[in-house]
């Protein structure tokens, strides 16, 4: 091997170094993550003059005014930042291959353009099909940008001297610095890469948005460091075949990561849906027994949503259970629960739950609107179509109090619904609101009786 070159082995987990390959890493307990690279060896650098002055300050002297955000003009974008773009941060996007990321993020490109600089880089794409796809979008602006680069130094040197005011970088994976002797992608480059974004978004004050590919789990590729270094975490979820879009902010500095934007995937880019509960309804069964509204709470924004429930006896020696959009192990408590409590005798029977639309919820609100659904399958009575329920179930049968009450009701009525099924406790929370009905429960007994 050259002078100056040594082997390590890196996590692709956590990132963590070492001399020899281990079969579990020390640092994360994952096993099977260590891979070999190559990597110069430096000098030290000199030692830090001890005469160097540090500004040092106090937490008085430090001006605590909130960050004057770039409205970006797609408001569930918007949202999920927490009000806008702050300048100098760097973003993550992460989603499966195809979902919509650099959809997305030439349509941010294209609605910033009209105001401010913005440079494209792609790693992944020709210019050719970047102008493919920016032709389905409409105009874009002159003050567009586009470059397709790889190499880290080529890309530093471009923005230090156009100094952009916004960068889209696709894809991180993709980008390599001459200085580390390993493939693109690998744990090295990418956290090279990340690092040196990092320090022009902080050191310029240029906005920053990465595109990250996933593994098979649903992580970013790429050491687990990653997400750390960037201010803004954020996941493009959903199903590829279905039309619609979730992008959902998994770590932000500048704002909560509670909220969530849903998009639908059309002919034009992605178009913002403004309404998810009405879209997340459509197409509900009418009269069908084992079809529940439920209301869940994604931050700030409450969403309605159908829980579906087929309970019919098995005709195997075990029964089957099935859940789509929540989870599985949730489900067999919440039917360990009926069976205990009201005598269902769920035992020799198979049990399917499902919420419409592809999407995923784990919120224990939803608990009420799965225990209800079930039950209106098991003795195929059909409930009120104009009916909505949430609420906690505990494994004592009880129904406890979820948060924003009030919010989820006003949601309900705003759609239409009629009648609302809720915690008794949370009835006291509730102000009164006129042209729905408010049902109290305080166990799943009294939901049973409902139906």
């Amino acid at each position: 091997m050259a002078k100056g070159k040594k082997i390590v082995y890196f996590c692709q987990n956590c990132g963590n170094e070492e001399s020899k390959w281990l079969g579990q890493c020390p640092s994360c307990k994952e096993w099977n993550t260590f891979v070999e690279e190559k990597v110069i060896a430096t000098s030290k650098a000199a030692a830090v003059s001890a005469n160097r002055e540090v500004n040092i300050v106090s937490l008085s002297e430090v001006s605590a005014d909130d960050q004057v955000r770039i409205q970006v003009g797609i408001k569930e974008l918007d949202r999920v930042l927490g009000g806008g773009i702050v300048p100098g941060s760097l973003v993550l996007v992460g989603g499966d291959p195809g979902i919509g990321k650099s959809t997305l993020l030439l349509q941010v490109c294209q609605r910033l353009s009209k105001e401010r600089s913005v440079l494209y880089i792609s790693g992944e794409e020709s210019l050719s099909q970047i102008k493919l796809r920016a032709n389905r979008m409409g105009e874009f602006c002159e003050n567009l940008k586009l470059l397709c680069e790889t190499n880290l130094d080529t890309i530093r040197t471009v923005i230090e001297n156009k100094k952009p005011e916004l960068v889209v970088i696709d894809s991180i994976q993709t980008m390599y610095s001459e200085e580390v002797a390993s493939a693109p992608g690998s744990v090295s480059q990418v956290r090279e890469s990340t690092n040196v974004f990092m320090q022009l978004a902080k050191g310029l004050g240029i906005t920053i948005f990465i595109v990250g590919h996933v593994t098979k789990e649903g992580t970013v590729a790429g050491p687990r460091v990653l997400e750390h270094m960037v201010d803004t975490v954020l996941y493009f979820e959903g199903d590829r075949h279905a039309s619609y879009r979730i992008l959902r902010g998994v770590k932000n500095r500048f704002g909560s990561t509670n909220e969530i934007g849903v998009f639908e995937m059309r002919q034009d880019g992605l178009a913002e849906v403004e309404n998810p509960s009405e879209y997340m309804l459509s197409g509900k069964p009418e009269n069908a027994s084992g079809s529940v509204v439920a209301c869940s709470i994604e931050g700030t924004r409450p969403m309605l949503i159908e829980i579906q429930a087929l309970v019919c006896e098995t005709n195997f020696g075990m029964p089957r259970r099935t859940a789509t959009g929540t989870d599985y192990n949730r489900v067999n408590l919440l039917m360990a629960v009926l069976e205990k409590r009201i005598g269902l005798h769920l035992s020799n029977c198979d049990a399917y739950v499902n919420i419409a639309g592809g999407i995923r919820m784990n919120e224990p609100a939803i608990d009420l609107g799965i225990v209800m659904a079930i039950i209106s399958s098991y003795k195929n009575r059909p409930l009120d179509e104009k009916m909505i329920v949430f609420g906690e179930v505990g494994l004592s049968g009880e129904v406890r109090a979820v948060s924003m009450p009030q919010q989820r009701v006003q949601e309900a009525k705003k759609l239409g619904f009629e009648t609302c099924v809720l915690p008794a406790v949370s009835l006291e929370q509730v102000k009164e609101i006129q042209g729905i009905k408010m049902i109290g429960v305080k166990n799943i007994s009294d939901a049973m009786n409902v139906i």
